[in-house]
C-alpha cells in the first residue's frame, strides 16, 4: 500500500513523481505476483476498474484517506484499462487514467532538447493534441528543470493544481503529461512549485499556439499548423534582386469599427480590405507589427508573452485560432510578402510570463547588469543558454514553416549586439575578452540565420540596427551575421533632418542627402520610414516638413521621389502613403477621410505611381546593394539643392533621377546623360495628378545635344519643377 505521507504529497500537489506511485504497478516482493493499482481523482466517490477491450469492470478500488485517492491490489489487470467514476453528485463517467500512457519524448528528443539543437521543439513541447494507445487527448510537456513539481491545469480539472502533476525527464529537464480527452480550444497553465517548495504563478506555456485575449492570460489548446511547402515563386519575390517595397502596419489601428465600439477588424476582414488596398497601392510586401500573444495593447506588441501564438485580437467571436494562415494565403493569392516584426531581444516581466518561469532565471540573465533593459523595464534573454537560444530558433522556424510568412524584421538587434547598450559604466558586465560586444547574442543571430538559409530558403531576415557593426548583411561564412537586410537607420535620420529644414538653408547641409551614398553598398539597405518616426511627439511625416501648406506637400512628395530612386529596398508605415497629418495613434483608425482633400488623394496617387514604377523598371530595384547599379551626375551642387543620378540594371538599361529640393523653378537646366537620345519623363512629383504646380520639361521630353556636361559627352536641358523629383528614361 501507499504510504501516508505519499498519498499526503498527492492531495496537496507536492508529489514530483506521481507516476512512480500512479497507475498500474507489478508488485513481485511477495510469494505470488501481485498488481496495485492507484488513481488520483478529486472530486471522486467510487473508482471501478474496467477493461479498455471489452468494457468490462475487472475490479473496484478502495478510497484511501484523502478525498480523491483510491487503490487496490489484484492478482491481475489488464494493461489496457479506463475507469468508471462516480463522481459527487451522483454524475458517472468513463475516462481514461493519464498516468497509464507511456512516455511522450523520443530519445532523440530527449537528446537534442538536452543538448539545445533541437530545429523544431515546437513538434514535441508545449500542448499537442494527439492520439496515444488509440486515446484521443492533447501531450503536454514544459522546460522547467528546476521545479520541484508541475502540473497542467485547465478547464478540464477546475484549475486544480494537484489533479494532474507530470512526470519529469531528468535528461533534459522537461516535465510530460498525456491527458486524454483535452481537445483543441481548451485553456490550460501549468502550476509549478520551486525548488524551495514555493508554489508559483500559474504560468502560460511558453509553446502554446493560440492563447486568450486579454486580460485573460491562459493558453489555449490548438491544432499544429501543417507545413507549408516552399515557394519558388515567393523565393524570387523574396529575392536581394526583387522590387521589395514594403508597407509597415498596426492591424490594430489601420482601420477599426467605430460604428461597433471602435473594435478591431478580424483576421478575415483585414483579409478583405487591407490586402487588396495594399495591392492597388502597388507595395510588393506588407510588415505587421508583432502579431504574436502580447497583454499590453500600447507595447504595440514589441512585448510578447505568447511568442508561438498570433494574437487573439483579430479572432472573430467564437472563432479561435487559423485567421491569421488565411490572411496569410490570401495574401500570397494577391503577390503581396507577408513579414512579420519578430522580438527575440528581450520579453516582459508579466507575473504568467517566461520571467523567473521555474523559480530561477531560467530564460533571462540573473544579473540585471545584462538581463533588464532599463529602456523598456523588460527582461533579457539568456542567449548563452543552448535551451533559451534553441526556444528562439525553432520560434523563427516555426513561423516561417508552418505560418508561411515571409521574413521576420528582428528588433532591436542593436541592444542585442552590445553589452553596453543604453548603459553607463559601471552598469554593464564586458565579455570574457573584456569588450562591449555581447558574443552570446552575436552566435545566437548568426545561428538563426544560418538555420533559416538552410531550412527555409524562402524566407528573409531584416535587422533593426543602427550602430556602425560591421557585416550585419553578409554571409556568415564570409564574417558576418548572415541577414538578408538590414535597416538603413542613418539614411533615414539624415533625410528627415535635411527636409526638415527650410529650403533656404538646405545648400548648407547638402552633405545630408548625399553621405549615405558614401556607404550605401556596405549592407543590403530597407529604406525605412517606420512607425518609430511618428510617434512620441515626433509629429506625422507631412508636418515635419517646412513651408506653407502647398510647400509642405510638395516637399513630402519630392521626398518620396528621392526615397524610390535611391538605391536600397523601400519601407513605408501606413498613413505616410496618403499624408496622415497628425500622429499615429495605436488606439484608433488612421484618418481615411483625408483622402477627401485632393492634396492627399494626390500624394497616395504619386506613391502608387512610385512603387509601379519601381516594380516595373530593372534599373531601380535589381541592382540595390552593387556599387554597379548607381552613378552620379551631380552632387556637388549645393547652392542650388540639386542632385542627379542614374539607377542601372543588369541589361544596360538605365533611369535618370533628378532631384531640386527648393521652391526656385530652373528652366533651361542642363543636365549631362549617359548616352545620346531623347530623354523623357516617366514621373514628375509636382505633377497635377498628384496635387503640384505642373511645372517640367515642356512636353515632358527632351532631345540630347552633343555638349559635354557632367563629364558626359551628352545632355539635356530640362525645366526643373520647384520641390519635386523627376525620373527620365531614354525614349526606344
Amino acid at each position: 500500500m501507499l504510504t501516508d505521507n505519499d498519498i499526503e504529497r498527492l492531495r496537496s500537489g507536492r508529489h514530483g513523481d506521481p507516476f512512480a506511485v500512479l497507475g498500474r504497478h507489478e508488485d513481485t516482493s511477495g510469494p505470488q505476483s501481485r498488481v496495485w493499482m492507484r488513481a488520483w481523482l478529486p472530486g471522486a466517490q467510487a473508482v471501478a476498474v474496467l477493461d479498455a477491450a471489452s468494457g468490462q469492470s475487472v475490479g473496484v478500488l478502495a478510497p484511501r484517506l484523502a478525498d480523491g485517492f483510491f487503490e487496490g491490489q489484484f492478482a491481475s489487470l489488464p494493461t489496457d484499462y479506463r475507469f468508471q467514476v462516480q463522481w459527487h453528485g451522483g454524475v458517472q463517467s468513463v475516462v481514461d487514467d493519464p498516468y497509464r500512457f507511456p512516455l511522450l519524448l523520443g530519445d532523440t528528443d530527449v537528446w537534442l532538447l538536452a543538448e539545445g539543437t533541437h530545429l523544431r521543439p515546437f513538434e514535441v513541447l508545449g500542448a499537442l493534441p494527439r492520439t496515444l494507445l488509440g486515446v484521443e487527448g492533447t501531450a503536454f510537456a514544459v522546460w522547467a528543470p528546476n521545479a520541484q513539481r508541475v502540473s497542467v491545469v485547465g478547464d478540464f480539472n477546475h484549475w486544480n493544481g494537484s489533479a494532474h502533476p507530470m512526470r519529469l525527464r531528468t535528461e533534459c529537464g522537461v516535465w510530460e503529461l498525456f491527458l486524454p480527452a483535452v481537445q483543441p480550444g481548451a485553456r490550460y497553465k501549468f502550476e509549478l512549485v520551486d525548488r524551495h517548495g514555493h508554489l508559483l504563478p500559474q504560468k502560460a506555456d511558453p509553446y502554446a499556439r493560440a492563447a486568450e485575449l486579454r486580460p485573460a492570460t491562459a493558453s489555449v489548446v490548438a491544432p499544429m499548423q501543417p507545413v507549408q511547402p516552399p515557394s519558388a515563386q515567393r523565393q524570387l519575390a523574396n529575392a536581394l534582386d526583387a522590387p521589395v517595397s514594403i508597407y509597415e502596419v498596426h492591424l490594430g489601428s489601420w482601420k477599426r469599427r467605430p460604428e461597433e465600439g471602435n473594435r478591431w477588424l478580424t483576421w478575415d476582414e483585414l483579409a478583405d480590405q487591407l490586402l487588396p488596398y495594399a495591392q492597388d497601392m502597388g507595395f510588393t510586401h506588407l510588415e505587421l507589427l508583432p502579431v504574436s500573444e502580447h497583454p499590453f495593447d500600447g507595447s504595440w506588441g514589441y512585448q510578447p508573452v505568447g511568442l508561438y501564438a498570433p494574437t487573439a485580437r483579430f479572432d472573430a467571436p467564437g472563432e479561435g485560432p487559423g485567421g491569421f494562415d488565411r490572411f496569410v494565403a490570401r495574401a500570397h493569392g494577391l503577390g503581396l510578402g507577408v513579414i512579420v516584426d519578430w522580438v527575440p531581444a528581450h520579453f516582459p516581466s508579466d507575473a504568467h510570463g517566461l520571467a523567473q518561469f521555474d523559480g530561477t532565471h531560467l530564460y533571462e540573465h540573473a544579473d540585471p547588469r545584462e538581463g533588464f533593459h532599463q529602456d523598456w523595464n523588460t527582461l533579457i534573454y539568456n542567449f548563452g543558454r543552448a535551451e533559451v537560444r534553441n526556444f528562439l530558433v525553432g520560434n523563427a522556424l516555426y513561423w516561417l514553416e508552418r505560418h508561411n510568412v515571409d521574413g521576420l524584421r528582428v528588433d532591436a538587434v542593436a541592444s542585442m549586439l552590445y553589452r553596453d547598450y543604453s548603459r553607463k559604466h559601471g552598469e554593464w558586465v564586458p565579455n570574457e575578452f573584456g569588450g562591449r560586444e555581447n558574443l552570446e547574442a552575436i552566435g545566437f543571430l548568426k545561428r538563426l540565420n544560418e538555420v533559416v538559409g538552410v531550412e527555409r530558403p524562402q524566407g528573409v531576415t531584416i535587422a533593426e540596427e543602427s550602430t556602425a557593426f560591421p557585416a550585419v548583411s553578409r554571409p556568415v561564412y564570409a564574417g558576418g551575421l548572415g541577414f538578408h537586410y538590414k535597416w538603413n537607420m542613418g539614411w533615414m535620420h539624415d533625410t528627415l533632418h535635411y527636409f526638415g529644414r527650410d529650403p533656404l538653408y538646405r545648400k548648407y547641409h547638402h552633405g545630408e542627402v548625399t553621405f549615405s551614398l558614401v556607404y550605401a553598398f556596405n549592407e543590403n539597405f530597407v529604406l525605412p520610414l517606420s512607425h518609430d518616426e511618428v510617434v512620441h511627439g515626433k509629429g506625422s511625416i507631412l508636418a515635419r516638413m517646412p513651408g506653407d501648406r502647398w510647400q509642405q506637400f510638395a516637399n513630402l512628395r519630392s521626398y518620396y521621389g528621392f526615397m524610390f530612386g535611391h538605391p536600397g529596398k523601400k519601407l513605408l508605415f501606413m498613413g505616410c502613403e496618403f499624408g496622415q497629418q497628425r500622429e499615429w495613434n495605436h488606439e484608433s483608425s488612421l484618418d481615411w477621410h483625408l483622402l477627401d482633400d485632393p492634396m492627399h488623394r494626390g500624394v497616395q496617387s504619386l506613391v502608387r505611381d512610385l512603387n509601379r514604377l519601381y516594380a516595373t523598371t530593372p534599373a531601380l530595384h535589381q541592382r540595390d546593394f552593387t556599387g554597379d547599379g548607381f552613378e552620379w551626375l551631380d552632387h556637388q551642387d549645393a547652392q542650388h539643392s540639386v542632385l542627379s543620378f542614374v539607377r542601372r540594371d543588369a541589361d544596360g538599361g538605365f533611369i535618370v533621377v533628378v532631384c531640386n529640393f527648393t521652391p526656385t523653378v530652373h528652366e533651361g537646366w542642363r543636365l549631362g546623360v549617359p548616352q545620346a537620345g531623347h530623354y523623357r519623363e516617366v514621373l514628375n512629383t509636382d505633377a497635377a495628378a498628384y496635387g503640384g504646380s505642373n511645372v517640367g520639361t515642356p512636353f515632358g521630353a527632351a532631345a540630347s545635344e552633343p555638349v559635354a556636361w557632367h563629364g558626359r559627352e551628352h545632355s539635356v536641358l530640362l525645366t526643373l519643377p520647384p520641390l519635386a523629383t523627376v525620373f527620365l528614361t531614354l525614349a526606344p
